[in-house]
């Protein structure tokens, strides 16, 4: 019994492999700064370093939900699926809710339409309480 539809999943799934076979993994670390009462607001700094080079960037980002306070988190951590530098620019969707208490550790992973792929993590210095939905935007200098 011939299965023909075995065989274009198995031609999406090798061109797929194949196609992750050439993406790149850099290390990102991010200076995030936020703040606001329901809508919250931030920005801040960090470096892509890719094939022992720097990239820097920034980044701007809103979230619209439930906000309250103001928090620095350092992030540090990977950027994957990474087809050169450019690639990690673009808008980056999250989704979750999250705290920090003077200090803590915070954490996220965001995907861009590039398909890079941020896992990042770091403490948090401040107050603020968040369930909200937001976005940020990584543009290189």
């Amino acid at each position: 019994m011939k299965r023909p539809y075995l065989y274009a999943v198995a031609l999406v799934a090798a061109l797929t492999m194949a196609d992750r076979a050439h993406a790149e993994t850099g290390a990102v670390s991010v200076v995030f700064t936020k703040g606001g009462l329901i809508v919250g607001v931030g920005g801040g700094e960090g470096v892509l370093t890719l094939r022992g080079k720097r990239y820097p960037f920034t980044v701007s980002g809103m979230s619209v939900g439930f906000t309250i306070g103001a928090s620095t988190t350092k992030f540090v951590g990977r950027a994957i699926n990474l087809r050169g530098p450019s690639s990690i620019e673009g808008t980056y969707g999250t989704l979750g809710a999250g705290g920090a208490i003077a200090a803590g550790a915070g954490g996220v992973q965001l995907q861009n339409a590039n398909g890079v792929i941020l896992q990042l993590s770091g403490p948090r210095v401040g107050a603020e309480v968040s369930a909200a939905f937001g976005g940020v935007t990584i543009r290189l200098k």
